[in-house]
């Protein structure tokens, strides 16, 4: 039984990763229908990113009052009818109204999902269940672009995903029993808090600010590769734009592989290891940007990027119960999680003024300033809770 809701999770995450790229591939062909200018599409996503920072906040609450298992049929039950509200909005206000629930939906699921594996799974099934966000975050174009080419509709690409959502929905519900029973609780969880902590509460948990800033670092670092890499290469390399947009791609399939790489690894290696592997990786792909090696050297520095972002994200959240404490880890991974969601939203914009105003060739050093910055605050976490985020299950 224990198999069969892992096999849930799987899917779960999956569908985590489907609609998250949808918007940007879909967007060229929406933005001209709806009569707005193509930025209108950062709109959209920041009421997303807020939505999704707001329910990471409260999942704590939430996951304590539904339980796991509730919080994540009713999330994607909500994504499910968001993508279907995208489908047939006919106003761009319409789309700002959906958004709402989407990014609602996208936040509890994501805190409550990492939390319940982090608690009850080895640290190898949160490194490929991080994969399979990756498959679903592929697939997801793939989708629309049949939707597009197949019958020139974008509002069918949104409309297939929400059907695939809503049968999950389906799945998940009537695996509720399986998440009271299926895995045993420990001791530490079932002894939590009577009550949800406060913001300030968890702020003040020692480590928690450490962990929150190398989350911060860490997505900050990750989207502004996938945004910018491309215009860096094409801008400062001189690399052709067709070779560029099909080694930024490599960047995002790196880390999915690296991500069913590294749950192998984990059997081997703690999580702080990991993370730490994932940095030095990082750096080195770093080098070769910053080193006048050519245009090779650079695209195979995208790659690494990529294959050393893969065991970080992953890690810190399995780490988290083991540094915490399994009583405090649902508080703590939602507040992690809009860390990340933050650093989503600021940090890639930062380059571009950045860009915009000085050089883009700075591309790299913004990189390594963050790298830098997750690096030192990793290793005071560390200090504080010790390295025991280690091998588990």
């Amino acid at each position: 039984m224990i198999h069969l809701l892992l096999a849930v999770i799987y899917a779960s995450f999956i569908s985590l990763g489907l609609p998250d790229s949808l918007l940007g591939s879909a967007w060229p062909s929406m933005y001209q229908g709806f009569g707005v200018p193509v930025s209108y599409s950062g709109i959209i996503f920041f009421i997303i990113s807020a939505g999704t920072v707001l329910s990471s906040l409260a999942s704590d609450r939430l996951t304590r009052r539904l339980g796991a298992g509730k919080v994540t049929a009713i999330s994607v039950a909500m994504t499910a009818a968001a993508l279907f509200g995208f489908s047939v909005s006919g106003s761009f206000w319409m789309l700002c109204l959906w958004a709402v629930p989407y990014g609602l939906g996208a936040g509890s699921v994501d805190a409550a999902l990492n939390n319940y594996v982090a608690l009850h799974y080895a640290s190898r099934h949160m490194s490929w269940l991080h994969c399979m966000w990756g498959v679903g975050a592929s697939i997801g174009p793939y989708i629309m672009g049949y939707a597009l080419t197949g019958w020139g509709s974008w509002s069918l690409g949104y409309r297939i995903i929400s059907v695939m959502q809503l049968a999950l929905t389906v799945v998940i519900v009537l695996s509720l029993p399986l998440w009271k029973g299926g895995a045993q609780r420990s001791d530490s969880e079932q002894d939590a808090p009577p009550t949800p902590l406060t913001l300030g509460q968890i702020i003040a948990v020692p480590g928690v600010k450490a962990v929150m800033v190398t989350f911060f670092c860490y997505c900050a670092l990750e989207q502004t590769t996938g945004l910018w890499a491309s215009s860096y290469l094409v801008l400062h390399k001189g690399v052709a734009p067709s070779t560029a947009a099909s080694f930024a791609s490599l960047f995002f399939i790196g880390i999915t592989v690296g991500r069913a790489l590294n749950g192998f690894l984990t059997m081997k290696l703690s999580d702080a290891k990991l993370i730490r592997l994932g940095q030095g990786i990082i750096a080195v792909g770093l080098a070769a940007f910053l080193l006048p090696l050519g245009e090779y050297a650079a695209l195979v520095g995208l790659i690494l990027i990529g294959l050393g972002c893969a065991p970080i994200y992953p890690c810190i959240i399995h780490s988290t119960p083991d540094h915490f404490g399994a009583d405090k880890s649902q508080a703590i991974i939602g507040v992690q999680m809009a860390s990340a969601y933050v650093g989503n939203c600021l940090m890639p914009p930062l380059f571009g003024l950045i860009a915009n105003h000085i050089s883009v060739s700075l591309f790299p050093l913004y990189l390594l300033v963050i790298l830098a910055l997750m690096v030192f605050m990793h290793e005071t976490l560390l200090k504080r809770c010790g390295e025991n985020g280690g091998i588990r299950g």
